[in-house]
């Protein structure tokens, strides 16, 4: 190389600022920030070798940062008062309540269950999460404030509890919250937890949970993600479940400009089993990615995920599934399928199931579908006198039936069920 080149980048010049100003702000913000500053500054330093997730990460090669990274985020100020508006558009189930705006927590918004149950407070740092590995989990353990710990005690059941994030951010003045939630079931205890995240504005919300099952523990997790149509949503879950424990999720996207759900989830006790199911309604310009790891680490265990899209206009879909299994984990039973319906010629599927096997008695299979409405079902419906939009939307529906009949909670599936009745409308866009 001639003495006058200059030295070739190794990543693009707006990764490496964005990552830049992030750790500017660790630095500003770290004598002041709560929890454990010994984890927090393996974070920072995990974040500060590795920087942002960019397209020579395998695991993002479909999803690029860079409208977030172009994105000048501040730290977000004292939550407002009134959030009437955003409240308003939680959902109305008769149930406890832990609300967070702007990643902070609200006493005064919500309804919390007994102290034994649930603890509120500075972010908790457990064992699960990878900083090292995953770039925003990274950047969350550098900068999270707050964060709700449920803990379940053994054999109890927590009935049904609403964990709900509120981005109040404006447009002139886009912020970044990374909100740090455990949960923690017990043996042979059980919990609903609804979590919804809705908002105003331009913001990043990059939350991360971690869940520890214990022993025939159940947990069901039900997700909601109806944003602001210029916010950025990058979750990361990581579920650890022990011997015959069940994690069943699903989560509905619906929101947000870039949204990325990922989840690790390790089946770490024999006959446990995991549901990963959900759902992906985006029309316009939106990109939504739903990436899931499962890991057989014992035997006898099963997994299923069924993952329907729906997309419109120029939106853009992605869905990367990858089942490991361990050697030694026989008799594992794992699923993974992924459909897209396409309502428009310039919408786009990006499919990537994976299985990595090193047991010799397993059952394990995966598939992908895409699609668009059936002509001869459309004509059906509207020969019977049924207006277009209405033969659409009951045929998405039909589409959709199998991911949300996997919800069990009655009065949940319902909330669900009205959450895509009233986005179908803009799906046109």
């Amino acid at each position: 190389m001639n003495a006058l080149t200059p030295p070739r980048r190794t990543k693009p010049v707006w990764l490496e600022q964005a990552a830049t100003e992030f750790l500017a702000r660790y630095d500003g913000l770290r004598a002041r920030l709560p929890g454990d500053a010994a984890a927090r500054a393996a974070g920072a330093a995990a974040f500060r070798r590795n920087g942002l997730p960019g397209a020579r990460d395998e695991d993002w090669h479909y999803t690029s940062v860079r409208p977030l990274a172009e994105t000048r985020f501040a730290e977000p100020l004292t939550p407002v008062a009134d959030c009437a508006a955003l409240m308003a558009r939680l959902p109305a189930l008769d149930a406890p309540r832990l609300v967070f705006v702007d990643g902070r927590f609200r006493e005064d918004l919500s309804i919390v269950p007994p102290a034994s149950a649930v603890r509120v407070g500075a972010p908790g740092y457990g064992a699960l999460a990878q900083p090292e590995r995953d770039r925003m989990v990274a950047l969350n353990t550098m900068l999270a404030e707050d964060g709700a710990s449920i803990d379940v005690p053994a054999g109890v059941d927590g009935g049904l509890l609403v964990l709900a994030n509120l981005g109040a951010g404006a447009t002139d003045r886009p912020v970044a919250f990374h909100p740090r939630h455990a949960v923690r079931l017990g043996a042979g205890s059980a919990l609903t937890l609804f979590e919804v995240a809705v908002g105003e504005g331009t913001y990043l919300h990059n939350p991360v949970l971690e869940v520890t099952l214990g022993a025939g523990a159940k947990l069901a997790h039900l997700r909601l993600q109806d944003e602001s149509r210029a916010a950025f949503h990058v979750s990361t879950l990581y579920a650890d479940i022990a011997a015959r424990a069940t994690y069943d999720s699903f989560a509905l996207t619906l929101g947000g400009k870039l949204a990325r759900m990922e989840v690790h989830a390790k089946l770490a006790g024999e006959g446990a089993s995991a549901h990963l199911n959900a759902a992906q309604l985006l029309s316009g310009t939106q990109h939504a990615d739903f990436t899931t790891v499962v890991t057989h680490a014992a035997p006898g265990c099963a997994s299923r995920q069924t993952v329907k899209n729906v997309l419109a206009g120029r939106s853009r879909g992605v869905f990367q599934g990858k089942i490991e299994v361990a050697p030694g984990a026989q008799k594992t039973d794992g699923y993974q399928m992924n459909q897209a319906l396409l309502l428009s010629p310039d919408a786009e599927i990006d499919s990537k199931p994976q299985l990595e096997i090193f047991a010799d008695d397993v059952k394990c299979s995966h598939g992908a579908t895409v699609g668009e409405l059936d002509a001869e079902q459309l004509f059906y419906l509207r020969s019977r006198g049924i207006p277009e939009v209405e033969a659409r939307a009951i045929l998405v529906r039909a589409f959709l039936a199998e991911a949300l009949d996997l919800v069990a909670h009655a009065a949940a599936r319902g909330v669900l069920e009205a959450a895509i009745a009233n986005r179908w409308e803009g799906l046109g866009a």
